[in-house]
């Protein structure tokens, strides 16, 4: 088992701190980065609208992230609101960075005439790589474990970064050298893991898969793990008593099966729909529309 606790802050340059989880997330946007312009590269996708809208994606998502972790884990915030936008800004909830940022593509996509499918598979295996990286963030904060375990990786927690369920006496019964769960840990492997899948699948069957399917693999999946971690998890947003999260999860691997399923009867093989030839733009080298995708 792993007895060290890490520290929060990486370094104090005068009154400011700069922390570990602002390190990971900034490492996790470089990797997410690379991951997507070498796919934008592979398509044939506009590089320049790339590098503008993950900027307006990013910020999208930071604030939906932001947003949804409040919420579920409004104990925190209930009594000091003003946690909620000063440092050290831990906390960020997956789901509701997804939905805030697939708004942003959405939108985006539509702006320039682009299918949110095409850009989708590309970005997904992005979003695999900030949860392998960003998820380490948890880890210098203490937070996102489960349940009291002897497994030799269960990590140890410090009684002021306890949830409710495994306060420290005498304010709770869990012995303050209990060790937990690392659900981060398992979150940043499957990130690893549905990223070099995704990529792999990208490259073996470019020429089978149908527009969008990459994405809705790697929905499936995430979801899949997160429903399977919720069981593992204490104290947090609920809908009648079931983990909202869990909820979430049901409802994104329904619809993606369904979309899966839809999208390969109808759509011909290979990673792009047929096209209508349209002329380029020389400003901005901009590609022409896939033919009737246009922001579905």
């Amino acid at each position: 088992m792993i007895d060290f606790t890490p520290p929060s802050i990486a370094l104090q340059i005068g009154p400011i701190p700069v922390y570990f989880y602002g390190i990971c997330y900034a490492l996790g946007l470089l990797l997410t980065y690379v991951v997507i312009r070498h796919g934008v590269r592979a398509r044939g996708l506009n590089e320049n609208w790339f590098a503008n809208g993950m900027i307006i994606v990013a910020i999208a998502a930071l604030i939906g992230g932001r947003a949804y972790h409040v919420i579920d884990q409004w104990q925190l915030y209930k009594d000091d609101l003003t946690r909620i936008i000063l440092p050290p800004y831990a906390g960020l909830g997956v789901y509701g960075g997804i939905g805030a940022g697939g708004v942003a593509v959405i939108a985006y996509a539509r702006y320039h005439r682009q299918s949110f499918w095409a850009w989708a598979d590309v970005i997904a295996p992005g979003l695999f790589a900030m949860e392998f990286v960003a998820r380490w963030g948890n880890f210098f904060n203490q937070e996102l474990y489960g349940p009291p375990t002897t497994s030799p990786l269960g990590i140890t927690i410090d009684c002021a970064h306890r949830v409710v369920g495994y306060l420290c006496p005498p304010d709770g019964t869990t012995p303050a050298t209990a060790h937990f769960q690392p659900l981060f840990l398992y979150e940043s492997v499957s990130g690893l893991l549905g990223m070099l899948t995704l990529l792999w699948l990208s490259r073996r069957f470019a020429g089978r898969l149908r527009t969008g399917e990459i994405a809705l693999i790697f929905f499936i999946w995430y979801a899949a793990v997160r429903f399977i971690l919720e069981f593992l998890r204490v104290d947090n947003w609920t809908f009648f008593g079931i983990p909202t999260a869990q909820l979430i999860s049901v409802i994104v691997i329904v619809a993606s099966l369904i979309l899966l399923v839809v999208r390969h009867r109808r759509l011909p093989p290979g990673l792009s729909m047929p096209v209508e030839p349209e002329p380029l733009d020389d400003d901005d080298g901009s590609l022409p529309l896939e033919a009737g995708a246009a922001g579905t």
